[in-house]
């Protein structure tokens, strides 16, 4: 058998497979098949396997330069795509656009400093997918600056994407502590990153009823919870132009004084939970009648101090049950320790009341039991009992919490308010993202309050893709796939697991058998998706290098797929 190419005038030759066989002492041929699809090169090769000549193995004509991690970059910069992040960002291309760009890519890929992340362009093909990797720390920086100045109109175009007029808007405020002393928005505060004595930047965080990410505001770290939520409101309504919307905040977050605030404000309803003094007061009322708990464990009510709004009762045996045996523990450490100032007063070794009372005090303010312990104190004597009264009287309300809210029966059920209420734990499971090695916000080493700012306006973002990957991934993910019976549950019992979710668990598979991933590894599993830059050997300096990608296996085929369907 061999090729033979026929030339055809103005048309591509005809590339046949023929043979020859001998008729008498004539030698023929005939057409075996015709090749005429295949390109000249491929019928050379087919030629030269006829003839028997070998053919070179790949390693042997090529060569790999270079290989660089493709597949997370790739899945993330897809994401992205379909989020319209660019256009979210500006209207127009420029070199800042595609510079914050892929600092929002690299910080849910590999958060790290502007100056690491310069160097870890070479490493993956960040830099090149974006066309940032000749970018320096400095263009970076200066980026930084462009995206602050942005922000405002940024996050009035995420409001116009996900919150909607009559919707719920979540708020919630964290910390970060602060390395340095220049920014004049750090400050000594209470601490959520249990930091105690560092300088710390506060942020609140507003999302939509899902938890995703809308807008971020930045105030001193000294600064309460209460006195950031009137900023919000008017951002709310002032910045994204909401006529009506339901505003959903902690206890400490939306007290009474700032609710006050809120009903001279049109349009702006709130779900908040009362603190426990005023839920005291309503036992000591009667309003909040206990015997009523032993056949539900939601009641409505009203009271005379919260005008025009329902107060929805909730108790949860289980939460009632830890309470209890946290009390029993707080208490069982405070008696030690006071025990031990009761022997070094009896032993003469604390002699000045002033001084057992400073010793004492140490004490029951480490444990946070005052309330429930009476002291005597002299000069020769230190006695204390436990007020077994008030341990009564308090654990009489454990497990009890009362949500309140002046939204109307007809629009919101009792039930429907009080996982509206839960749904701040949204906004908890973002700071955690932000704070964890994820997206890594902390701690802040910015010196200046624009670029404060900037920074957590860019872990924002960046948790706003990682937020809608995460979605998207979730049948590949450990995480609970069924969020339809979140909203039909028990709304006052702890939220459970579907049974899927909670096999994913026990078993760290998916129901294929493959491997359940959180969001780190999965990113992990898709680096593993390489692009190989291959030249010719003994090729010329000037003669074109070409890439060859690894082909996905089907896990990572699935996860490319799934970011395809995000939709914003």
């Amino acid at each position: 058998m061999y090729i033979d190419i026929v030339p055809n005038r103005s048309s591509p030759p005809a590339i046949l497979l023929r043979e020859s066989f001998r008729e008498g002492k004539k030698i023929l041929k005939r057409t075996i098949a015709n090749l005429s699809a295949l390109s000249l090169s491929q019928a050379e090769a087919i030629r030269a396997v006829l003839k028997g000549k070998p053919l070179a193995a790949v390693d042997e004509v090529f060569e790999i330069i270079r290989s660089r991690a493709h597949g997370a970059v790739n899945a993330i910069r897809l994401a992205m795509e379909h989020l319209r992040l660019s256009a979210l960002l500006g209207r127009e291309a420029c070199r800042e656009r595609d510079l914050v760009l892929a600092m929002i890519a690299a910080r849910v890929l590999d958060p790290q400093s502007k100056l690491a992340t310069t160097r870890s362009w070479e490493h993956s093909t960040l830099g090149e997918l974006f066309g940032v990797s000749d970018a320096d720390e400095n263009e970076l920086y200066a980026a930084l600056d462009w995206l602050r100045e942005r922000q405002a109109v940024i996050e009035q175009r995420l409001a116009k994407r996900h919150l909607h007029e009559g919707g719920r808007v979540l708020y919630d405020l964290s910390s970060s502590y602060f390395e340095g002393e220049s920014c004049p928005l750090a400050a000594r505060g209470y601490s959520r990153d249990g930091k105690k004595g560092l300088l710390q930047v506060n942020y609140g965080l507003l999302t939509d009823a899902r938890g995703c990410p809308v807008a971020i505001s930045a105030f001193a770290g000294n600064t309460t919870d209460p006195e950031t939520l009137m900023a919000q409101v008017d951002q709310l309504q002032h910045d994204f132009a909401l006529q009506s919307v339901i505003l959903v905040g902690d206890r400490g977050m939306i007290s009474q004084t700032q609710v006050e605030a809120l009903r001279e404000r049109a349009g702006v309803a709130w779900i908040t939970a009362l603190k426990s003094g005023a839920i005291r007061q309503l036992a000591a009322a009667g309003t909040l009648q206990m015997d009523l708990f032993d056949e539900r464990n939601l009641f409505e009510c009203t009271d005379e101090d919260f005008p025009g709004e329902r107060l929805i009762a909730c108790r949860n045996p289980q939460l009632a049950k830890l309470r209890a045996a946290k009390r029993r523990q707080l208490l069982a450490a405070t008696t030690t320790e006071l025990e031990t100032v009761q022997r070094m007063v009896a032993n003469g070794r604390l002699k000045d009341p002033d001084k057992i009372g400073v010793r004492v005090g140490r004490v029951i303010n480490k444990y946070k039991m005052a309330k429930h312990v009476v002291l005597d104190i002299t000069a020769t004597q230190f006695v204390f009992h436990i007020d077994e009264e008030s341990v009564a009287a308090e654990a009489a309300l454990d497990g009890l919490y009362v949500i309140r809210t002046p939204l109307p029966v007809a629009q919101v059920s009792s039930a429907e308010v009080v996982l509206h209420y839960k749904g701040l734990s949204h906004v908890e499971a973002a700071f955690r993202s932000l704070k964890s090695d994820d997206l890594q916000i902390r701690p802040i080493y910015h010196h200046t309050e624009e670029r404060v700012r900037a920074h957590l306006f860019l872990c924002m973002l960046a948790y706003y893709v990682k937020w809608h990957m995460g979605e998207a991934w979730r049948s590949l993910l450990f995480a609970d796939e069924d969020q339809e019976r979140l909203t039909q549950r028990d709304p006052v019992a702890p939220a459970t697991r579907s049974d899927a979710a909670l096999e994913k668990v026990a078993s760290k598979r998916l129901a294929d058998g493959s491997p359940a991933h959180s969001f780190r590894t999965l990113l992990n599993e898709l680096a593993t998706i390489v692009r190989n830059t291959c030249r010719r050997k003994q090729a010329s300096a000037d003669e074109a290098l070409f890439n060859i990608d690894t082909t996905p296996n089907p896990k990572q085929q699935t996860a490319f797929d799934l970011i395809k369907t995000i939709r914003v």
